[in-house]
């Protein structure tokens, strides 16, 4: 196969066709398959699969119920849609569970409680209020992802988290301007 593929016609203007061949990049022992190619006279191109925006869109969930798994979630408050945004390790339905605890007893423990009771917003079920923004198990990941979304809610003015933990990062800063909406359901919201 190499054979044929590193055999090229000359052009009039009496340069070789080059051809070329994409790999996906998975670190040294992609370097050394390629190596190969390039001895050929085969161009190389190579991808990932792992990009910032695979990173940071959303994760639909095709599961049955998606309150089970964890990762970062966004409250929306039900009077002023004014969004709280968090990360568990836990289910979704257990973190929920606490809010609503807190909500109930009064003790304004989370910021969202704190913000329903300060100003007389009532609470409604999981489906209305939480919305799982990415599935992700505890982690790095799942720091930097929660860290974005806060600051995207906060560049519009539209979040419940302190303001003062909202640090500016470039990289967050590029990609709120690039695409405000990033990681913005455009279908149907689900929750």
């Amino acid at each position: 196969m190499l054979k044929s593929i590193s055999s090229s016609k000359k052009y009039k203007s009496g340069t070789e066709k080059r051809l070329w061949s994409k790999f996906t990049y998975f670190g040294k022992e992609t370097r050394a398959v390629t190596k190969v190619f390039k001895n050929r006279r085969i161009k190389v191109a190579y991808s990932t699969k792992n990009t910032l925006e695979k990173l940071l869109t959303n994760k639909h969930c095709p599961l049955k119920d998606k309150y089970e798994k964890s990762g970062i979630y966004q409250l929306n408050c039900p009077t002023c849609n004014m969004k709280y945004t968090g990360q568990t390790g836990r289910s979704f339905r257990t973190r929920f569970k606490e809010r609503l605890r807190d909500f109930k007893h009064g003790n304004g423990k989370s910021s969202f409680a704190q913000h329903l009771l300060e100003n007389g917003h009532d609470i409604g079920p999981i489906e209305d209020i939480m919305s799982t923004v990415y599935i992700t198990n505890k982690g790095r990941l799942m720091d930097t992802l929660e860290k974005y979304y806060i600051f995207r809610e906060t560049k519009i003015d539209n979040q419940i988290n302190d303001k003062v933990a909202v640090r500016p990062k470039v990289i967050f800063e590029t990609i709120v301007q690039k695409d405000p909406h990033r990681g913005i359901r455009n279908v149907l919201h689900t929750g």
